[in-house]
């Protein structure tokens, strides 16, 4: 059981800790497929370093692990709740063609990551986007404006 609580510890802490790292620090990976990649091995070095004779404490420990893993998606996908506070929610970086210096700053995301964004996209300027958004996977998304002929009227 101390096995247990050992690796329930270290995954909520583990979570916490890249939670307020923030999205952009993991490029492609999810939080959860780090802290799998990371506890896992660490789990098994030790059996197979000698240190711990015992591989079962390993399985226990991995077993425990993806355990734990599985009942937070399943409580993820669930409750919208609880999948914003493991997952995080996308954050609006530009609106209407103009930056929102607060969620830049709580991001770490500078102007010119933007605005390479937006050229990557294939538009010029900010004033082109209706939208650039910092999604939860550390990605920036940019979505145009409509040209104005395009763009729908109520009549």
């Amino acid at each position: 059981m101390e096995t247990v609580m050992r690796v329930l510890f270290v995954y909520v802490f583990l979570v916490i800790a890249l939670r307020v790292l923030g999205k952009r620090e993991f490029g492609e990976l999810a939080p959860f497929d780090l802290v799998v990649l990371m506890l896992i091995p660490e789990f098994f070095q030790q059996a197979v370093a000698g240190e711990d004779f015992s591989m079962t404490n390993a399985v226990v420990a991995s077993s425990t692990l993806l355990t734990i893993v599985l009942l937070t998606s399943i409580l993820a996908y669930r409750s919208q709740k609880v999948s914003e506070l493991v997952a995080g929610s996308p954050t609006v970086l530009a609106s209407a063609g103009r930056l929102v210096t607060e969620q830049l700053h709580r991001s770490r995301v500078t102007p010119d990551e933007i605005y390479s964004a937006i050229h990557m996209s294939g538009l010029e300027d900010l004033s082109q986007t209706r939208f650039v958004i910092l999604d939860n996977d550390g990605k920036i998304a940019v979505v145009p404006r409509l040209p104005a002929h395009v763009r729908r009227t109520d009549t």
